[in-house]
């Protein structure tokens, strides 16, 4: 993903076999946990909290997992 994304961004991402949409809730830049998992990432290697706008659950994905609307 070439665009840098920003809290609020609306994005979407494949997820078992069907695509999902909702917004980022924030960039990851070093380890911790979100999501219910221990997310590894840092300022070269970021990832992103993002929360569905179907379910309302949170997921972490890399930036290259999602795509920003236009």
């Amino acid at each position: 993903m070439a665009d840098e994304l920003s809290r609020g961004d609306e994005v979407s991402w494949k997820t078992h076999g069907t695509t999902t949409s909702g917004k980022v809730e924030k960039k990851i830049t070093s380890d911790t946990e979100a999501a219910g998992r221990t997310v590894r990432a840092d300022d070269d290697d970021p990832q992103y909290l993002v929360k569905s706008d179907k379910s309302g659950r949170e997921a972490v994905h890399k930036p290259e997992s999602l795509k920003k609307k236009a």
